[in-house]
């Protein structure tokens, strides 16, 4: 009989006000017994509406009856059969936006948890696995992947499956993308991307690390050193600024650094000599998921006061309900209907207070929401010693520009057609480098959709 309750089963978590002051994951997984029983919410569809909101296809119902009946290794094949990430999918994925929208039990009451399930069947099969994944018979072609993120990694995973001796190009020294420096521990342990970057090298990928493409290496000399096909996913990680006065001033600062410092460079251990900045009063602009990792990192840092510092209302934040809920707990002060108008230093040339603006919600703009619209005569001072620019960012140029016939659109993403395949033969684009700023499980979906493309180009089909 399946589980009729209206609720999940709910998560545990660590107390807030403890896990405000650390960096170790918030939320900590399911039991098998709470695992089976919330799969056993799930009902079996036979349309499967779940499934057409996976951007790479898992076959939900499929392993979730799999946990139901405590047969946690033949879910974790089934997952593993679309998705290569599934622990850190059950983990970062907007399933509310996604599967789990679609999910008829959220009809009357809360959908399955898909994504809890997906990371205790991950989780399980970490804790429990000897066995390396068997080597695929190699096909003879060689296919080069720029940039390690979701998008690549995904990508090499699904061409490596078919026989392909793939080598990802990653600039930074450690595998992982934004895995590794834009989502923070406490959301996203960084053992966990490394055993599933580990899978990869147990497939027979090649990862060579330090490789900025476009200084190191161009794009061309790859294609000259016998790779037939090659994949972008470098993702977007060139940092917006608002163009305010004041934005040059020390303690202030992207996200991406900011987080970049904490997480892949360690600045939140002791013993490492990352410089970090050392705040009493932070303000981050911004109202996505980016904004919630750096606003509760920084109190993790020990930041006594943390303000979001968002333009328009809650209703319209992009950043996940639970991302928005855990700040809240956490101690984060949220200021709607705020814009930032200008920073104020002090004579040493640092940040010590923020001008804002008070907002008003206007008529719906391009995107659906409501356009905000600056009140007249509400100007007042934010008193903060750090300012971190959480608003958005875009590709790094440094690839089209060293590559020959490789085009971009007005917002520097790269061009590609109905098969991915940019304005250059051969070579292939997906995630943020095409998109701009998006989802891991988005990036990822554009991974998958460029190896098969890739497979059908270097088969010559």
């Amino acid at each position: 009989m399946p589980n009729m309750a209206l609720n999940k089963v709910p998560v545990p978590e660590q107390d807030p006000k403890v896990r405000a002051r650390n960096f170790d994951e918030v939320t900590l997984g399911y039991t098998a017994a709470m695992a089976q029983e919330e799969a056993q919410r799930c009902l079996n569809c036979k349309h499967m509406p779940c499934v057409s909101g996976c951007p790479v296809g898992v076959r939900i119902p499929e392993f979730i009856s799999r946990v139901a009946e405590g047969e946690f290794e033949e879910a974790y094949a089934i997952i593993t059969s679309t998705n290569g990430l599934p622990a850190v999918c059950g983990r970062v994925c907007p399933q509310e936006r996604q599967c789990e929208s679609k999910c008829v039990r959220g009809i009357k009451g809360e959908p399955v948890g898909i994504g809890r399930l997906e990371r205790f069947v991950a989780d399980t099969h970490m804790a429990q696995a000897e066995e390396k994944p068997e080597m695929p018979v190699k096909n003879g072609h060689k296919a080069a992947i720029v940039g390690g993120g979701p998008a690549g990694l995904t990508c090499a995973a699904d061409l490596a499956k078919l026989g392909y001796d793939v080598t990802i190009f990653e600039a930074f020294h450690v595998a992982g993308g934004v895995l590794m420096y834009g989502i923070p521990e406490f959301r996203l342990p960084k053992d966990i991307v490394q055993k599933e970057v580990q899978n990869l090298r147990d497939l027979g990928v090649e990862i060579m690390t330090n490789m900025v493409i476009g200084k190191v290496l161009s794009v061309d000399e790859l294609m000259e050193q016998g790779y037939e096909s090659i994949f972008i996913g470098s993702g977007a990680g060139l940092p917006r600024f608002m163009g305010i006065e004041g934005e040059a001033l020390v303690g202030v600062c992207s996200a991406n650094e900011y987080l970049t410092r904490i997480n892949l460079m360690k600045g939140y251990k002791e013993g490492y000599d990352t410089p970090v900045l050392q705040s009493k009063s932070v303000a981050v602009v911004g109202g996505g998921n980016v904004a919630m990792d750096a606003a509760r990192s920084a109190l993790r840092m020990g930041a006594e006061h943390v303000y979001i510092v968002y333009r328009r209302s809650e209703a319209e934040m992009p950043a996940r309900r639970e991302e928005v809920h855990h700040a809240k707990e956490e101690g984060v002060e949220f200021l709607t209907l705020n814009n930032p108008v200008k920073i104020l230093g002090d004579e040493n040339g640092r940040a010590k207070a923020m001008v804002c603006r008070k907002m008003e919600l206007g008529e719906p703009d391009a995107s659906g929401r409501r356009s905000p619209v600056e009140v007249e005569g509400s100007d007042y001072e934010l008193a903060v010693d750090t300012v971190i620019m959480a608003i958005g960012t875009s590709p790094n140029p440094l690839i089209r520009t060293t590559t020959a016939g490789l085009e971009a659109n007005n917002r520097g993403c790269l061009i590609v057609d109905e098969n991915m395949m940019t304005t250059k033969d051969g070579v292939y684009a997906g995630g943020d480098a095409v998109t701009g700023a998006a989802t891991v499980i988005l990036a990822m979906g554009a991974g998958k959709a460029a190896a098969k493309a890739m497979d059908a180009y270097m088969q010559g089909r």
